[in-house]
């Protein structure tokens, strides 16, 4: 045994020393667990303790005559004679010996027992082992051992566990002839699809996948709550601004909000200034959008970190209400050109009509003429 560990050991260093580079990778089946698993080995086993019970049932019953014929003996020792003794004693030895042998014939090393244990279990072990060479292959094992084993396994973590795959393949190998091809295809995509959840390595790699897509979504959910915080923000100063613009207009006062932070009053003060800005542009002749564009561009090396955020709102508030004060502009201008077109509409009519009224009233001194000649004719 010490001879098998230190081999096992050598063979062991050397795969490891070779499996350094890429990790070792192991898994573990339980043999016993796993023909406990398989339908057709229980029913042979409970066949096959059937038999060994009824070979218990016939040595019982040899050792009991055995024991009789003893006390027999013993009993009408001192009637024998030394021949017929000898003849008892010999014949009990005889007895003694064929019990012996029936026990090693049957529940021997080499016996029917053992032997028939081997070949029930031989054909399932043949499967298990093709099982294991295929997922070695699949899963890059560099070991696979059997726990159920004479090698001793002080600690296997579940996770490195295969026996219940075992068993899985087993029985749909079992079944698979009596399946249909379609019935067959479905069943391979179910193995498929359990080798995928099954592997520890696509367990984990989708694990942190969803960890990884879990953050994402927290950073995309962050970003979109601060976008729409500044939007609000954005709304509320261009509201602000609009107020105070129809404010001076009508010559009236904006009321002031006595919550208004000091911080607040200073973005107040440079949300007019933009909007002054604005005003100047607009109607500085077609240089709008010129005006619009230095504002946005400007810069100040005084700007702190904290006001950033602010003065990217009122830059953003400042177009907008500079792209507002060119729509007014725009509908302005269009509304003038459609009332010019309707006066010179007005006028060509007036002045058509007063041409028909001029030619109307040079028409009747003629008309006149021309009926007085001819009632002279007449």
């Amino acid at each position: 045994m010490k001879k098998y560990f230190l081999v096992f050991l050598t063979v062991f260093a050397a795969v490891a020393a070779t499996a350094q580079s890429r990790g070792l990778k192991i898994a573990y089946i339980d043999m016993e667990y796993i023909l406990d698993k398989v339908p057709d080995y229980a029913d042979s086993k409970n066949q096959l303790e059937q038999k060994a019970q009824k070979w218990k049932q016939e040595i019982d019953v040899k050792r009991n005559e055995i024991n009789k014929l003893r006390e027999s003996l013993s009993a009408e020792k001192s009637l024998l004679t030394k021949e017929l003794l000898e003849e008892r004693e010999e014949e009990i030895a005889f007895m003694e010996k064929d019990l012996l042998d029936y026990q090693e014939k049957r529940f021997g090393p080499k016996g029917d027992l053992i032997s028939q244990k081997a070949v029930l279990v031989k054909p399932i072990q043949d499967q298990v082992f093709n099982i294991i060479q295929d997922l070695s292959e699949q899963r890059k094992y560099d070991f696979v051992f059997d726990k159920s084993s004479d090698l001793t396994m002080l600690f296997a973590a579940k996770k490195h566990d295969i026996s219940e795959l075992v068993v899985n393949r087993l029985t749909r190998a079992a079944n698979r002839e009596k399946l249909s091809s379609k019935e067959v295809k479905k069943l391979e995509e179910l193995e498929e699809k359990e080798e995928r959840e099954t592997n520890p390595e696509y367990v984990d790699r989708q694990k942190r996948l969803e960890e990884r897509r879990a953050e994402r979504q927290k950073l995309i959910d962050q970003r979109n709550a601060d976008r729409e915080a500044k939007r609000q923000e954005a709304l509320d100063k261009r509201e602000k601004l609009r107020q105070e613009r129809e404010a001076r207009r009508n010559g009236t006062s904006v009321p002031e909000n006595n919550n208004d932070t000091p911080a607040q009053d200073d973005l107040n003060s440079e949300d007019d200034a933009p909007a002054t800005a604005n005003r100047a542009a607009t109607t500085g002749g077609g240089k709008t959008e010129e005006g619009d564009n230095a504002r946005e561009g400007k810069t100040t090396a005084n700007d702190s970190p904290d006001n950033t955020d602010f003065k990217t709102i009122d830059k953003s508030a400042a177009a907008e209400q500079a792209k507002q004060d060119r729509d007014d502009k725009i509908a302005a201008r269009k509304k003038a050109i459609e009332e010019r077109k309707q006066k010179i509409l007005a006028d060509r009519e007036a002045a058509k009509k007063a041409r028909e009224e001029k030619r109307n009233a040079n028409k009747e001194p003629e008309q006149k003429e021309q009926d007085e000649e001819n009632k002279n004719e007449n």
